[in-house]
C-alpha cells in the first residue's frame, strides 16, 4: 500500500500529530470561546487539551511508546516550554532585528521550533530504550 508506506516514517507521523494538535487547539479555542468562556480560559483549556492529545499521540504512535510516562512527560514538557520561549526569541530577533513580515516571522518560528522539537522528541524526549 502506497499511502501506509510514508505513515512509517517517524517524521511524517510527527508531522500529522503536530498539525492535528494545533488544529485541535485552534477548533476548540473558536468552540469555548463562542460558547461564552472568556478568551483566556477557551485559548488556556483548548491548548491543556491539545498538550495532552499531542503528548499521548506522540509518545505511542510517533515514538512508538518506549519510554515510561514517569521519563517521557516531564521532558516533554520542558522541551514544549522551551520551544514556547525559542519561538518568542526567533520571532522577536526576525521583526525587530531583521524587520520581517509578520507572515515570514510566523513561518519561520513554525519551522524552527518544529525541526528543535522533532529533534529533541526523537534523540531525548522519546529516545529508544536500550
Amino acid at each position: 500500500m502506497t499511502i501506509i508506506r510514508p505513515l512509517r516514517h517517524r517524521m511524517v507521523r510527527f508531522l500529522i500529530v503536530g498539525g492535528g494538535a494545533a488544529l485541535l487547539f485552534a477548533v476548540l479555542a473558536y468552540v469555548f470561546a463562542r460558547s461564552g468562556v472568556p478568551p483566556f480560559r477557551a485559548s488556556a483549556a483548548a491548548y491543556l487539551i491539545a498538550f495532552a492529545f499531542a503528548y499521548l499521540t506522540q509518545r505511542s504512535w510517533t515514538f512508538e511508546g518506549e519510554q515510561s510516562h514517569a521519563i517521557a512527560f516531564p521532558r516533554y514538557l520542558v522541551l514544549q516550554i522551551g520551544c514556547a520561549v525559542l519561538s518568542g526569541i526567533v520571532s522577536y530577533v526576525a521583526v525587530e532585528i531583521y524587520d520581517a513580515s509578520l507572515l515570514t516571522m510566523s513561518i519561520g518560528a513554525m519551522l524552527i521550533t518544529s525541526a528543535v522539537s522533532y529533534v529533541l522528541s526523537s534523540l531525548w524526549v522519546f529516545a529508544r530504550v536500550k
